[in-house]
């Protein structure tokens, strides 16, 4: 069968399905599907008197899909914040709060990103930048090889 997870069986095997007659089991090896799949076809023919397959209702809408334009503003005006700063910006000025999770998916599929310059990484940076004490300076070139200096 050329069945993918998620989506339904075509409309032809299930009709094949149903009309057959006979032990769940026997049907279900016969056509290549699931004993369940039988016994959830059969049963939403017995009750509601369909053979198609019921809606998939799994989509639902972003949250933050009125906000889009404030938050492409929001992004170009800082892009070095944090998600976390971002959601704190968005609870203070449109009163809606959303965890971290969902402002890094909703962000991606409006095609944004953030710096990925998180407040300890930035500190971190700049003690990696300082120049030590005087006398204990960082040697930027490796030593020769002294092969030729040896017995």
């Amino acid at each position: 069968m050329s069945w993918r997870n998620g989506q339904a069986y075509a409309q032809d095997l299930r009709d094949r399905v149903l009309a057959t007659p006979g032990v769940l089991r026997e049907v279900a090896e016969r056509f290549g599907v699931s004993q369940a799949y039988v016994c959830r076809a059969r049963a939403r023919r017995e009750k509601l008197g369909q053979t198609s397959p019921g809606a998939q209702c799994n989509h639902r809408p972003l949250r933050l899909a009125a906000l889009e334009p404030a938050l492409r503003e929001q992004v170009a005006a800082a892009p070095a914040q944090t998600l976390r700063e971002l959601c704190q910006w968005v609870r203070d000025a449109h009163g809606i709060e959303v965890g971290t999770t969902t402002m890094f998916k909703t962000l991606g599929r409006f095609g944004l990103t953030l710096k990925k310059n998180h407040p300890a990484r930035r500190r971190a940076n700049a003690a990696r930048r300082r120049p030590g004490p005087p006398g204990l300076e960082r040697q930027t070139t490796r030593p020769a090889c002294r092969s030729a200096d040896l017995p």
